[in-house]
């Protein structure tokens, strides 16, 4: 080695050396911050358990540790339980053995929401508002746990549970079969040429399953398509790319995510040839449409391949991912944002930046910034995919997301399905009779449903309470909560359209499962109509895009 070559490698390895050293000043700062925090927190659990003045319990203490970190986050950042860990790998496979029912666990009380035709539950006589009381020898209330876990089992096996429907006690008992929970439960010709497909999770199943209803209504003789996802919630990040190469070419760029640590910033691209880049479509979509649906209907829309007609889609512009923690658990972990073509994070929600009372600030409209698609029109950030075409009654104004959130549309549709019988779908048809006697039952049954200016209204009487101001307030409240009452009263025949959408979509199930409910819907849904008028119209189509 000459000596001109040794001075420079003593003089090139401490460069590098504290160059490496400097790139990891910040990994290490951090490493000792996490180290030290959670040195801290073990001598402060291992104090709290062994000198507390009661007896504790340190797996809820933990429970409530994390829940109450991860709580400051986002809502999509959880920590999963084995049996968590496992409801997700069915819920992405789309496969799972039990009786083949949608089931709500609310404060103890497990009840049917949806049993699915020819599945154990329905053979079962198991109907939509059935309460389950027992499970096998288990008493669903106090129940710790998740109840609705005793419903699953191996193919074959036998469970006899005890439910409540309209005041009476009953027992049926159900053989548990293999479940397939298809990403596309419905697809169908509407005319003679434009096909209808009903996109419901993104599964394992998702594009595959659109690929071969796509392939079978152009056989049938489809020259136009119609992409249903209302209420999809998303699901895999790589179906919604599948399913977007369906309709556009190989190497188009779909969506970018972007994280503070570089190995989540990646770029995905169309990798497959497309089934068919010309054919005419229309994207469904309403405020129940987030994450993979939005990536679909958002990227299509940016390069102008598609319609996009119904309501603002729910704004959730963050990508998850699982990570494998011990003893089975996992956390699934916001990674990363993701972005449009065009460059739109509609990410709706501010998590980042919450007001004084900690809640996630909605970007306003005067701040969304404008972008352009392809053939340069203007699309909008922050808040959502925005439909080209928007349709009045696929909105969810604050009454009507009340309603179903405190299950008013359900509990009624259960009444009137067994105060009614039908046999026929083409029989059906809810009139100003039936939404009169919904108001009625709201009244009767005392079915209380809380719009957020009386959540507000409440905290603040609570709060005067403490403060020794509820006499000088009391009859101002009053006043205010009537109010409050005759605006609910008259917001309900307002918002008639929508609200009525609901309940016939929730009665219809009842009676001829979900099927009949794609098979009515054709017929009588604002936006299914309007979707087939715009490509029935080739001049509207083209201007929309154009």
């Amino acid at each position: 080695m000459s000596k001109m070559t040794y001075m420079k490698k003593k003089i090139l390895i401490p460069i590098l050396a504290v160059a490496t050293l400097l790139s990891t000043v910040s990994f290490q700062s951090d490493f000792f911050e996490i180290a030290k925090q959670i040195e801290i927190f073990t001598e402060l659990f291992k104090e709290l358990n062994m000198n507390y003045v009661d007896e504790t319990n340190p797996a809820e203490l933990m429970d409530s540790a994390i829940e109450g970190m991860l709580e400051e986050l986002d809502p999509y950042t959880k920590y999963w339980t084995e049996q968590e860990v496992e409801d997700a790998k069915i819920n992405r496979s789309g496969n799972y053995s039990g009786i083949g029912a949608t089931v709500r666990n609310t404060e103890g009380i497990l009840t049917i929401i949806e049993p699915r035709k020819d599945y154990p539950a329905d053979k079962a006589g198991l109907k939509a508002g059935d309460k389950l009381i027992k499970i096998g020898d288990i008493t669903v209330a106090g129940y710790e746990g998740d109840a609705g876990d005793l419903l699953k089992g191996a193919p074959g096996s036998q469970i006899t549970v005890s439910y409540e429907r309209q005041g009476k006690v009953a027992t049926a008992t159900i053989k548990r079969s293999g479940v397939e929970v298809d990403a596309v439960p419905f697809y169908k010709m509407i005319g003679d040429d434009v096909g209808y497909i009903v996109l419901t999770k993104f599964n394992n199943k998702a594009s595959a399953q659109v690929k071969s209803a796509l392939i079978n209504l152009k056989t049938d003789g489809a020259q136009k398509i119609i992409l249903d996802l209302r209420g999809n919630g998303g699901g895999l990040l790589r179906e919604a790319i599948a399913i977007c190469n369906l309709f556009l070419p190989k190497g188009e760029v779909i969506t970018t995510t972007k994280s503070v640590v570089k190995k989540y910033n990646k770029t995905y691209v169309t990798k497959n040839d497309p089934v068919d880049t010309e054919i005419p479509l229309v994207v469904l979509v309403n405020g129940r449409s987030a994450s993979a649906s939005e990536i679909v209907s958002g990227g299509l829309q940016d390069y102008d391949r598609a319609v996009i007609v119904g309501a603002r889609s729910f704004g959730k512009g963050l990508v998850q991912r699982p990570k494998p923690l011990t003893y089975g658990t996992s956390l699934k972990v916001t990674i990363s944002r993701y972005y449009t073509p065009s460059g739109r994070c509609i990410q709706a929600l501010d998590y980042w930046n919450r007001d004084e009372k900690g809640n996630a600030i909605r970007t306003v409209a005067s701040d969304y910034k404008e972008f352009t698609t392809k053939n340069g029109r203007k699309v909008f950030d922050g808040g959502g995919v925005f439909p080209d075409v928007e349709i009045a009654s696929a909105k969810m104004s604050p009454i009507t997301k009340a309603l179903a959130k405190d299950n008013a549309i359900f509990e009624y549709a259960t009444q009137y399905y067994y105060e009614h019988q039908y046999s026929d779908l083409n029989e059906f048809s809810f009139t100003d009779a039936d939404y009169a006697d919904f108001k009625r039952f709201l009244k009767t049954t005392g079915f209380e449903f809380e719009t957020e200016t009386e959540t507000a209204f409440t905290k603040a009487m609570k709060q005067a309470e403490k403060d020794e101001f509820k006499d000088d307030i009391n009859s101002l409240y009053t006043k205010l909560t009537q109010e409050i009452a005759l605006a609910k009263e008259k917001e309900l025949d307002l918002r008639r359209d929508e609200i009525q959408g609901l309940l016939v979509d929730e009665i219809v199930k009842r009676y001829f499962y979900r099927d009949g409910l794609y098979e009515y819907q054709i017929d009588h849904n604002a936006e299914i109509t309007e979707a087939v008028a715009i490509l029935n119209d080739a001049n509207r189509y083209t201007t929309i895009l154009k």
